[in-house]
């Protein structure tokens, strides 16, 4: 007999789909911050953020992360950090 308290639940289709719409929102937020805090006044660069991975949202559970990952949708990196997979 298997507990069920042993074996969670894979996350269900729309948890993936609104921690993914969280991380890229994360993600745009962090490089948007990023890039304002890079140079300011008129003779500032411009330059884009080269912020690349994240530390995921905390409101998702970490197996959604890692069931992400393992679609190919994520990227899991050293330290917990995440990045998206460009298509």
């Amino acid at each position: 007999m298997v507990d069920s308290e042993t074996t969670p639940e894979p996350p269900s289709k729309e948890e993936l789909r609104l921690a993914m719409k969280a991380f890229r929102k994360r993600l745009k937020l962090t490089r948007l911050d990023d890039e304002s805090g890079m140079g300011y006044g008129a003779t500032s660069s411009g330059q884009k953020s080269g912020i690349v991975a994240i530390t995921p949202p905390n409101q998702f559970p970490k197996t959604v992360w890692q069931e992400l990952a393992k679609q190919g949708k994520l990227k899991h990196d050293r330290g917990g950090l995440y990045s998206l997979v460009e298509s």
